[in-house]
């Protein structure tokens, strides 16, 4: 890629998309270019942006295949340095971040007893898929066993959401009528409450150990 060209998609404003419009321009501008904001967009857990990746892929826009490799890759990889930045440097340096520090905390507490749920089910819940790598760091969780079950979390979060938005690419297309789309959105903000209400339930239960 020449450097005018990253110029331009840095510039981009549909770099951080935040509609499916929005989303399916930039592949269409960028093409195979837009693995790469994939990437970076799973290294930060994005699920709605996940969602419409593999809604991309049902139409041939992106690779399905391709699509799992990157995100499990840049999902990995984000909570591996998240890890790192935690184990490196603690919580002190979220200190001035009130929420993501107490958010953190909260984790911690909960990784001694519920490690092997809080990393495979940490992506989901909005509130801590983005500060849960810190708290693994930042507890007595060895490198290893981290490494082992972020390894496979990844892949069944890139597999899972993909999937999903592939299903739904694919049954939009067939009906091909708006009350389908309404059908779409209600679905996906049942999933963000139910991911809401998860993560609220993990506050009190921290709350309460």
């Amino acid at each position: 890629m020449r450097y005018d060209e990253i110029l331009v998609i840095c510039n981009s404003p549909l770099i951080f998309p935040t509609d499916l419009a929005s989303f399916l321009e930039l592949l269409r501008l960028h093409g195979d270019e837009a693995y790469g904001l994939i990437f970076a967009f799973a290294a930060s857990h994005s699920l709605l942006l996940t969602l419409f990746a593999g809604y991309a892929s049902s139409s041939g826009s992106l690779h399905l295949d391709t699509l799992i490799a990157v995100v499990w890759a840049g999902s990995f990889l984000g909570d591996t340095i998240r890890f790192w930045i935690g184990r490196t440097f603690g919580n002190q340096w979220l200190s001035p971040f009130p929420r993501l520090h107490r958010t953190s905390q909260i984790v911690v507490r909960l990784v001694d007893r519920y490690y092997v749920w809080l990393i495979l089910f940490h992506r989901y819940p909005h509130g801590i898929r983005g500060v849960a790598g810190f708290a693994y760091g930042m507890s007595r969780l060895p490198w290893p066993t981290f490494l082992a079950f972020n390894f496979v979390a990844a892949g069944l979060w890139s597999g899972a959401i993909l999937s999903a938005g592939h299903a739904f690419g694919q049954i939009s297309e067939k009906l091909l009528s708006d009350a389908f789309s309404g059908l779409g959105m209600v679905m996906l903000i049942v999933f963000l409450v139910l991911s809401w209400i998860l993560s609220r339930k993990l506050e009190r239960v921290a709350e309460e150990t």
